[in-house]
C-alpha cells in the first residue's frame, strides 16, 4: 500500500551503477574491487587529532549555516593556488561533500523546463538532481578520440532556447580526462555568447599528473558566471568526514545556503574544525604530493596492464581512474562487468553507469594498494584471454 505514495519521479529512477555493483561483490567470498573511488590513505594523523581536540573542548554545536567564518575564509585563501579569488564571508559556502553542492547548486539556479547540459561520461548524481528539480538533462557526449575533453563543437551544437545551465567535471570521473587552458577558452567563449552558467565540479583538482588543474572560472569574464564544487574527500583523503565547500558569486551562495539551512542546517562542526586543520597546516603540500606521486605510480600500472591486454585506453591525466575500451571484446559495459564478477570474482564499474556514451567501456580505480591492482589486472587478463 505505502508503495502507492511514493513520487513516480522516484520511484522509476534508476539506482546508482556503482552502488549495484559494489553490493554484489560485497556479497561474494573472495571477490576483489576496482570499483570504489575512495583514497586508501588514512586520513592525516594531525587532522584526526584536531578533531578530536576540538570534541574534547565541547565544540560540537551548530556553526553558522555557511560554515565557520575560519573555514570559509581558510577555503577562500586555499582556492588562491588555482587563481581563483573569493570573499569567504559571502562567496563560500561549506556543504555536506561536494554531492550536497550538486544539488544545492541545481536547485537554485533551475526551474521546471530548463536545460541542463551535462558533460557525459559523468558522476552518477548528475542527472537525477538534475530530474529531481524539474530540469531537463541534455546530454553533451565526449568521445575518446579526443581524450574525453569537451569540445566547443560538441557543446555548441547542444545549445537550445531552453539552455541554461552547463554542469561538467574535469578532472572527470570516470574516464580521468582533464580540459587544459585552451580547451577551457573556447568553451568559456560560447558560454559567454550564450548566456550560460556553469557549474564546476573540481573535486579532483589537485589530483593531476604532469599537468596543472586550471579552472575556468579563472578565465577573464567566468568568475561571475561560474559555481566552483570541490571537497576534501579525494585530496584530503577524507571522505566519511562528508565535507565539501562551494564558491562563486554572492547571491548563488546566499540562495544556496538558503536551501542548504532548511535541509542540513550546517556541515558537520567536528569534520569543519579537521578541514580547518587540513587547511592551514602546512605539510599540507608535501602530503599531497605524497599521495599524487603514488597514485601516478600506480596509474602507470593500470594502464600498462590494460595496453598489454590488447584493450585500447585514453591515458588518464587527473583523478585516479583508468577508462578502459572492452567493445572490441563484443561486449557491452554491463556483460562485461557481470561475467567478469562471477568467473574472476573482479568488481569494475560498467561504463554506461556514467551516461550512454559511456557504453563498450569499464571503470576501473587505481585508489587501491598496487598489490589489489596487480592482483585485479591478472585476473582481467585471464577473463579477456578466454574470449
Amino acid at each position: 500500500m505505502c508503495n502507492s505514495y511514493i513520487s513516480n519521479l522516484v520511484k522509476h529512477m534508476p539506482d546508482s551503477g556503482i552502488k549495484d555493483f559494489f553490493d554484489v561483490a560485497n556479497s561474494l567470498d573472495g571477490a576483489l574491487s576496482l570499483g570504489v573511488g575512495e583514497p586508501d590513505f588514512a586520513t592525516p594523523k594531525h587532522i584526526r587529532d584536531a578533531a578530536v581536540a576540538s570534541i574534547r573542548r565541547a565544540d560540537t554545536k551548530y556553526t553558522d549555516n555557511r560554515g565557520t567564518v575560519e573555514l570559509r575564509q581558510a577555503v577562500a585563501e586555499y582556492l588562491e593556488k588555482f587563481d581563483l579569488h573569493y570573499h569567504g564571508a559571502d562567496e563560500v559556502l561549506i556543504t555536506m561533500g561536494a554531492s550536497e553542492g550538486i544539488d544545492l547548486a541545481l536547485r537554485t539556479l533551475i526551474n521546471p523546463g530548463d536545460e541542463v547540459l551535462v558533460v557525459e561520461p559523468c558522476y552518477v548524481s548528475y542527472e537525477p538532481c538534475v530530474e529531481l528539480c524539474g530540469g531537463i538533462v541534455a546530454a553533451v557526449r565526449t568521445k575518446a578520440s579526443d581524450r574525453f575533453r569537451l569540445t566547443a563543437a560538441g557543446l555548441l551544437e547542444k545549445i537550445t532556447e531552453k539552455t541554461k545551465v552547463l554542469l561538467m567535471s574535469f578532472p572527470n570521473n570516470p574516464t580521468g580526462a582533464i580540459m587544459e587552458k585552451e580547451d577551457l577558452e573556447a568553451v568559456a567563449e560560447i558560454v559567454k555568447a550564450h548566456n550560460l552558467f556553469v557549474i564546476s565540479d573540481e573535486i579532483y583538482a589537485e589530483l593531476t599528473y604532469g599537468k596543472k588543474h586550471v579552472s575556468i572560472a579563472s578565465l577573464p569574464g567566468m568568475a561571475e558566471r561560474t559555481l566552483v564544487l570541490n571537497g576534501f574527500s579525494k585530496a584530503f583523503a577524507m571522505t566519511g568526514w562528508r565535507l565539501g565547500f562551494a564558491a562563486g558569486p554572492k547571491d548563488v551562495i546566499f540562495y544556496m545556503n538558503k536551501i542548504h539551512q532548511f535541509t542540513t542546517m550546517s556541515a558537520g562542526t567536528t569534520s569543519q574544525y579537521a578541514a580547518l586543520e587540513a587547511l592551514k597546516n602546512p605539510v599540507r603540500e608535501a602530503e599531497l604530493e605524497r599521495m599524487r606521486t603514488e597514485y601516478d605510480k600506480r596509474r602507470g600500472v593500470m594502464v600498462r596492464g590494460f595496453l598489454d591486454m590488447g584493450l585500447d585506453v585514453a591515458v588518464p591525466e587527473g583523478a585516479f581512474y583508468v577508462f578502459p575500451s572492452v567493445a572490441p571484446l563484443g561486449m557491452d559495459s554491463q556483460e562485461f562487468c557481470r561475467q567478469l564478477l562471477q568467473e574472476q570474482r573482479v568488481a569494475v564499474i560498467p561504463g554506461d553507469a556514467f551516461g550512454a556514451c559511456g557504453d563498450g567501456f569499464v571503470r576501473c580505480s587505481y585508489a587501491y594498494s598496487e598489490d589489489v591492482i596487480r592482483k585485479c589486472l591478472q585476473k582481467i587478463a585471464a577473463f579477456v584471454q578466454s574470449r
